[in-house]
């Protein structure tokens, strides 16, 4: 397996650097730290410091991307697979310094003898600097996929202020047409792209946190999106999740309700077309959600970070459409993102949460959703978020 390392110079005019993909990542850190060493494909909040200077990372587990969070720090080392996908947001320059690439050690051994081989190459120049792509005022959330069907992935980006979406379409040669934005509602804060309507085309799911609806764009199939479909929510619908939370084989809606303390379901009825939102009251201002099976029945529960109350709920699915009251679990100060993903390699999905005031809460999951064990990782950093 061939690997690369580069160094990037970073001349920030937000303090963060937004990783949009997450794909086949190893190690993220400063010059001299790691940040985190995970799987290939998902990453966990963590936080170092070094005399003055801060990073941290944080996971969303809603549009798969991590956000890397850097004090005083303007250069960073990145560890990754050669067919990793990077895109950076809101940066005035990017200058990648230093590139290596190499291949992993091999080794043998029988009773007797332990052969071992190594095969590397010298440092040089792979990568050109950054190339920067207008988008809308206040690029919020992003998703990277193939919208087209030429197995080229695509760039979805959430423009927070323009109240509207924007589609880069990759051109096949490193590079993105200029994007095409399609309206959406009042302050689109989170964006998913998944099929909706089994047309094996991906659709696009928003989140209009001032209009208090979610918007869905059905892909035409000729590189173009339908106008937006509006299906009322809570109120400041702030996190989405697309999946089938009652095994009909139809990706169903989840979005976490800020303002409103509630959790709303949107049922797949087929063809796209979603039912009315069932709304499970929460706790105060619920501000991210992760769907995933954590208590071993084949079904797809609710995990959510409830911003105002320092907890985190679970919402077990019944199996009949509905899902129980929320159980909490106590966290950290104003947790403002959560992943579920396994993270000690027991075959059970743990519980990781962000929290907004300096900590990071792990729970490792117990038998039949017993109570989990939380662990504090301390001094998350974190920039501003609202």
């Amino acid at each position: 397996m061939f690997c690369q390392i580069f160094f990037l110079s970073l001349f920030s005019i937000c303090n963060s650097i937004l990783i949009a993909k997450v794909q086949n990542h190893i190690i993220v850190g400063d010059m001299y730290n790691n940040l985190f060493d995970v799987t290939q494909d998902q990453c966990i909040c963590e936080m170092i410091k070094v005399n003055d200077s801060i990073s941290a990372l944080n996971y969303f587990s809603t549009n798969q991307t991590c956000q890397l969070f850097r004090s005083n720090i303007s250069t960073v080392y990145i560890e990754f697979y050669s067919n990793s996908t990077f895109v950076f947001i809101n940066q005035s320059s990017i200058s990648v310094l230093n590139i290596q690439e190499y291949q992993s050690s091999t080794s043998t051994s029988t009773p007797t003898t332990i052969p071992s081989t190594t095969t590397s190459t010298s440092a040089h120049s792979l990568f050109l600097n950054q190339t920067t792509y207008p988008a809308g005022v206040m690029s919020w959330s992003v998703a990277v996929i193939d919208v087209n069907n030429d197995n080229k992935p695509d760039i979805i980006v959430a423009n927070y202020n323009s109240n509207n979406v924007g589609i880069l379409l990759n051109a096949g040669n490193g590079t993105f047409s200029a994007q095409t934005t399609y309206s959406v509602g009042t302050n689109p804060s989170s964006v998913v792209v998944a099929d909706v309507n089994s047309d094996n085309k991906p659709d696009i799911i928003v989140t209009n946190s001032g209009s208090n609806n979610i918007g869905v764009l059905f892909n035409t199939g000729n590189d173009t999106f339908n106008a937006q479909t509006t299906y009322s929510v809570g109120t400041d619908p702030w996190s989405v999740s697309v999946i089938d939370v009652n095994s009909d084989n139809k990706p169903d809606i989840i979005v976490a309700n800020y303002g409103s303390n509630t959790v709303s379901v949107l049922l797949n009825a087929g063809s796209g077309i979603f039912n009315a939102q069932t709304a499970y009251l929460v706790s105060y201002y619920p501000i991210s959600v992760a769907v995933v099976d954590v208590n071993n029945d084949n079904k797809s529960d609710i995990i959510i970070a409830n911003y105002g109350s320092n907890t985190v709920g679970v919402l077990l699915n019944t199996g009949s459409d509905t899902f129980n009251a929320q159980t909490i679990y106590l966290v950290g100060i104003n947790p403002i993102s959560v992943a579920v993903v396994d993270v000690n390699s027991d075959n059970k999905p743990d519980i990781i949460v962000a929290n907004y005031g300096s900590t990071t809460s792990v729970f490792c999951s117990t038998q039949a959703m017993a109570p989990l064990m939380p662990k504090q990782l301390t001094q998350l950093a974190i920039t501003q978020f609202r």
